[in-house]
């Protein structure tokens, strides 16, 4: 049925309730993305997840963009601490840092999936202050990933190491849609004139990591 309510999600009254509201919120969210593109998800659809109404969500999150927001910042978190295991020890190689760190990332197609779609969709519809929110918390997240970085790098500073990781964002926003194309595109570059238009997302991404790190040092 369309919009049910249930016992189970009753209307949170403590804090701690709230919360567990939001997380249960964030968990459906990120059951219908593994099998719906984030821009066909709305926050009805949330509700039927939950078996509740639309309104229910509503009470915990603004828009849905403020739900795939929050919802980024769990993925990224969760990631980061993945990320400090599965990256070389140190001493190593720039190169397999950055290899590493590619490969991490594309092992998580919700967390890309959600990073790509920053700019164009995550970032509208959305209060300033949710924004502010967001940002400080990517702000927190992305120097957490450069001292990750300059652990296996201690030739990159500290400002430049905090650089990659912006211009590591901005590359994952272009690069990730053009590896996961649509039927006819992959169809129509699997002519082998086109072999170059094909993206191999864990490849590609840590060539420019790669390459964005040589520059970063050359400079330096």
């Amino acid at each position: 049925m369309d919009d049910v309510e249930v016992p189970a999600f009753q209307r949170a009254r403590r804090p701690e309730q709230r919360e567990l509201r939001r997380q249960e919120i964030l968990d459906a969210a990120e059951l219908l993305l593994a099998d719906l593109p984030a821009e066909e998800i709305s926050l009805r659809e949330l509700g039927r997840q939950l078996n509740v109404s639309k309104t229910h969500v509503v009470r915990y999150f603004e828009t849905r963009e403020g739900v795939f927001l929050e919802l980024l910042n769990r993925q990224r978190l969760a990631w980061l601490d993945a990320l400090s295991e599965e990256l070389p020890e140190p001493p190593c190689e720039p190169e397999q840092a950055m290899a590493a760190w590619a490969g991490s990332l594309a092992a998580r197609q919700v967390l890309c999936q959600l990073w790509s779609l920053l700019p164009n969709v995550l970032e509208r519809n959305v209060s300033a202050e949710t924004v502010l929110v967001y940002k400080l918390i990517d702000l927190e997240h992305r120097t957490r990933l450069a001292t990750l970085i300059r652990d296996r790098v201690p030739a990159l500073t500290e400002d430049d190491a905090l650089t990659l990781t912006e211009y590591a964002v901005v590359s994952l926003v272009g690069l990730w849609p053009f590896s996961c194309p649509t039927p006819a595109i992959a169809e129509a570059t699997a002519d082998p004139r086109l072999e170059r238009a094909r993206v191999d997302f864990p490849v590609m991404y840590g060539e420019i990591l790669k390459t964005t790190l040589a520059g970063l040092l050359a400079r330096s």
